[in-house]
């Protein structure tokens, strides 16, 4: 066991939990406020760092695909916020500001250089939340995938098992019923019905309430838009149709934002097109942040 006592951050490492990523390391730290947070960690320490940061209830292991393809240059990271994944289901911590401060510490415990940080959904907000609170001294670019980055316009409301209201008492079966539904509408390509109903377990962890409450993120739009404009670093904007015209208005007023759209692939573009995304994200790191590292 390495760490830094005081700080509180603490890691050690298993192999993967459920053998979900062959490839990784399972590791552990305790943060700054008692939290025990799991992680994956794959590549040579060396290499550049790309941080990955799941969406709403979802574990770090999403992003299988990525690590298995990625390791092999980069130094591969995949966090599992509180509550999800494979962290401990706290009681407290369920706002953007604690939640930055944890992919802060993660950062500061197993990454010795800037990171490509990359977050998804709710991950999106959570690593600009960090962004927000820290600055960009630890970062090397940000890659944001399929999220509100509070440009304009702002978003229209989404129906769907999850985001419409929720009765105040679900039973079990119906929580799961719907929890399966919204696994199953995140893909355009079915991943298979073993692969998802791992998901839906693992999104199943955290209690309703504490569910709600990442939903409800207390920052207004602003607050996001700023953070992404307080960087000059390389930011790659990887969305559906849905998210083009936020990405236009980032193309228009950042100093190094590009934008991709999938067309037809799901919420989980990064799952049902991984080839696709896997190139681009090498492409981000070869061209952009290998450049400019260079530069500076």
């Amino acid at each position: 066991m390495v760490g830094v006592l005081g700080g509180t951050v603490l890691a050690f490492a298993t192999t993967a939990s459920g053998g979900a990523v062959e490839a990784a390391q399972s590791r552990r730290l305790i943060t700054s406020d008692g939290a025990r947070l799991h992680y994956l960690e794959a590549g040579p320490s060396e290499a550049p760092t790309i941080l990955f940061v799941p969406g709403w209830t979802m574990p770090g292991w999403i992003f299988e695909r990525q690590i298995a393809a990625l390791s092999d240059r980069f130094h591969v990271l995949a966090l599992d916020p509180r509550g999800q994944g494979d962290s401990e289901v706290t009681r407290f911590g369920y706002t953007h500001e604690r939640r930055g401060r944890d992919i802060g510490e993660l950062i500061n415990q197993a990454a010795t250089g800037p990171v490509v940080l990359v977050g998804w959904s709710l991950g999106v907000l959570d690593s600009l939340a960090y962004v927000a609170q820290a600055g960009d001294d630890r970062i090397a670019g940000l890659v944001l995938i399929d999220n509100s980055i509070g440009e304009e316009p702002a978003p229209r409301p989404v129906a769907g098992p999850v985001w419409t209201a929720e009765p105040p008492v679900l039973t079990a079966q119906d929580r799961r019923a719907r929890r399966a539904a919204f696994v199953t509408g995140m893909f355009a390509h079915d991943p298979g019905a073993e692969w998802r109903e791992r998901l839906t377990d693992q999104a199943l962890r955290m209690p309703p309430e504490d569910e709600r409450r990442l939903l409800a993120y207390d920052a207004p739009r602003e607050f996001w838009r700023a953070a992404v404009h307080s960087t000059p670093k390389p930011v790659l904007y990887v969305v559906r149709p849905r998210w083009r015209e936020q990405g236009e208005h980032l193309i228009a007023t950042h100093p190094d934002a590009e934008m991709v759209v999938f067309q037809d692939a799901g919420h989980a573009l990064f799952v049902d097109e991984a080839d696709r995304f896997n190139a681009l994200l090498i492409d981000v790191m070869d061209r952009r942040v290998a450049t400019r590292s260079a530069l500076q």
